[in-house]
């Protein structure tokens, strides 16, 4: 029975499961399930493999375990023992070649089974060190006295790879900016062309240029000191309204390339005192460019030669800032009759000195006499003298400087209008350039003198007299000097004028620095005031797309589904009653963070307030950027 029993078992035992071959090594290796699905659910129920991923990187194979570990008998190498002829070693056997075995002559009898494994082993001696080209090669370094060179190798100076590296153009908005320049250095020691910027540049950041004449503490500071002022705006408003005014139902034709015509003047009746015929001024608006102009239209005029008309060329050299440019001059028929049009520049709400300094009333409907600063009366004469200069010096005259003629454009600022008129109109009459130039001087004389009188003295002498005893010796003695015709053949120059009131171009010359500070440090408060609007357009273009419905990638089904809801947050914000909430500090506030992408975080829910994201304003901006830039990649036939 015992028998019997022990058999049985014996008969059963090569039924159980045998021990797996090759599995000694299980726990080394990595479980396939963490392979295909990044983890095992076997791992907690018995799974033998090993299932962290880092331990199989630093595990070593069990050959190199096996042929070497602490185990493994030492390393004793045998000598060969070869007979001696001498015991002495004399002093020649220092400079003597080192021994190198050539191999053995066939037919030698081997005395040594190790002296063939001697012979096999490898020799570094007989291999020279490969050396590439294309490596600075001056320095040599010599060891061992031996021919052969070692050559250092560094991989941080190759000249000839980074020439032949195409440079990239140095883009400040992208994001990786900034970790390049932090970590440029350490790879691109060599590359002095490389000046990427320590961080992006931050548009949204303003630095106060000066110069500043106050010194104001920031509790001192109103709101209006961080933006233009007012009056600036105000003013550059009204000028852009000024240029857009249009006549409704207007009866003006359209001259040749000139449309939209305006009216001008603010009188209705005719005055042919200057130019001897009826003058009327226009502004209109260049088919060619679309530039407004203002269009002088002599009424009446009838051209008779056609070098007359000509002469306007000539004054298309000069360029004064105390001249107003003249364009062009042609005839037409356009007004029913014969018209001469002249084209010059269109300076917006500008005001002729007889409008400005002639026609002052007071609330009873009197004309109040007001004296003119005399330091205003000075900036006239250096802007008159530098036009009557650049004038000059094209071989042309003024001869047209009446006060109805001369446009104030700002504050104290002027020019000289209705210039080669007078050159078309009076051809005829041949006059030589000398007698126009000296000319000019009496009217630039009388044109201050009527200014300085409010144009209240007809007689010169007594105008004169009346200046002595309001202005200083100086301004009095240069009127005497313009009015005063030089004795022939004695001639006045422009350079004479200018050396007499030198002291006083200085002097505008130093406010003109000033104004030009001025408006420069206004200019810099409007720097990029309009990123919020680009910033507006992105959100705009991102959000709510049709054509994206159901993709992953886009909508309310992936990533942009926060800027969505960023979008209600900035704008579609409602109280607790439910009444939309507009907060344009909100807006703006939330906006100048996105747009700076600081790390301040911001709570976003959804409308059924059952999702909640809480994101920095740096991880919305770069879903912006990545948003738009899906958006404009044409590769994907988006556009």
């Amino acid at each position: 029975m015992a028998t019997a029993r022990f058999n049985q078992t014996e008969m059963r035992k090569p039924a159980a499961s045998p021990r797996p071959k090759g599995r000694e090594n299980s726990k080394d290796t990595l479980c396939r399930n963490v392979l295909i699905y990044g983890h095992c659910r076997y791992e907690d129920q018995g799974c033998a493999f090993n299932h962290d991923p880092n331990k199989t990187l630093s595990a070593q194979p069990d050959s190199v375990k096996k042929s070497l570990n602490v185990d493994s008998p030492s390393f004793t190498p045998t000598t060969f023992n070869a007979p001696r002829k001498s015991a002495s070693i004399t002093s020649q056997a220092a400079n003597a070649a080192p021994f190198t075995p050539q191999g053995l002559v066939s037919g030698t009898a081997t005395p040594n089974a190790q002296l063939e494994a001697e012979q096999a082993t490898f020799n570094p001696a007989q291999i020279r060190e490969f050396t590439p080209s294309g490596y600075d090669l001056s320095q040599n370094v010599v060891t061992n006295d031996s021919s052969d060179t070692q050559v250092p190798f560094d991989p941080f100076s190759m000249s000839a790879v980074a020439q032949a590296m195409p440079s990239a153009q140095y883009n400040p908005y992208l994001e990786e900016n900034s970790n390049l320049a932090n970590n440029g250095s350490g790879y691109f020691q060599t590359q002095a062309n490389y000046s990427a910027p320590v961080q992006p540049l931050q548009y949204h950041l303003y630095a106060p240029i000066g110069p500043h004449r106050e010194d104001l503490l920031a509790y001192q500071r109103l709101a209006h000191d961080f933006f233009m002022p007012e009056k600036l705006r105000e003013d550059l408003q009204k000028k852009a309204e000024a240029s857009l005014q249009v006549m409704p139902n207007s009866q003006l034709p359209t001259l040749e390339n000139y449309h939209t015509l305006v009216a001008l003047d603010t009188s209705h009746h005719k005055s042919a005192t200057v130019f001897g015929y009826p003058s009327w001024v226009y502004k209109a608006t260049s088919s060619k460019n679309g530039n407004l102009y203002c269009l002088r239209r002599l009424e009446g005029y009838r051209l008779t030669n056609e070098n007359a008309i000509r002469s306007v060329k000539d004054w298309r050299r000069v360029d004064n800032g105390g001249v107003v440019s003249v364009h062009d001059a042609f005839t037409t028929r356009a007004f029913g009759d014969s018209s001469l049009i002249f084209v010059t520049d269109y300076h917006p709400l500008s005001k002729t000195l007889v409008e400005y300094h002639f026609t002052s009333t007071n609330r009873f409907g009197t004309r109040v006499s007001t004296s003119v600063p005399e330091q205003t009366l000075w900036g006239y004469i250096v802007q008159l003298a530098s036009a009557i200069k650049a004038v000059h010096a094209a071989n042309l005259a003024v001869r047209c400087m009446e006060p109805s003629k001369v446009l104030l454009t700002d504050k104290n600022r002027i020019r000289i209008n209705a210039c080669s008129i007078l050159d078309v109109v009076q051809h005829e009459a041949q006059r030589s350039l000398s007698e126009l130039q000296q000319e000019d001087f009496i009217h630039l004389g009388k044109l201050i003198l009527s200014i300085a009188t409010n144009g209240s003295a007809t007689n010169i002498k007594l105008a004169v007299d009346q200046i002595g005893r309001t202005y200083t010796t100086e301004f009095r003695d240069t009127i005497i000097w313009l009015l005063t015709p030089a004795q022939a053949p004695a001639t006045k120059n422009i350079g004479e004028l200018l050396g007499g009131i030198s002291g006083h171009i200085v002097s505008i010359f130093d406010n003109i620095l000033h104004e030009s500070d001025t408006l420069a440090s206004e200019l810099t408060r409007e720097l990029e005031n309009g990123r919020l609007a680009r910033l507006v357009m992105k959100l705009g273009t991102i959000n709510e797309r049709q054509e994206y419905d159901g993709d992953l990638a886009w909508s309310e089904n992936g990533e942009r589904y926060m800027l969505k809801l960023f979008r209600d947050y900035v704008f579609h914000q409602v109280d607790a009653e439910g009444r939309p909430v507009v907060d344009l500090g909100h807006i703006v506030g939330c906006l100048n963070k996105l747009d700076a992408g600081i790390d301040e975080k911001v709570l976003l829910t959804s409308r059924d307030e059952q999702t909640c994201f809480v994101v920095t304003y740096k991880e919305l901006k770069k879903q912006v950027t990545a948003a738009f830039g899906d958006l404009t990649k044409s590769s994907k036939g988006r556009f």
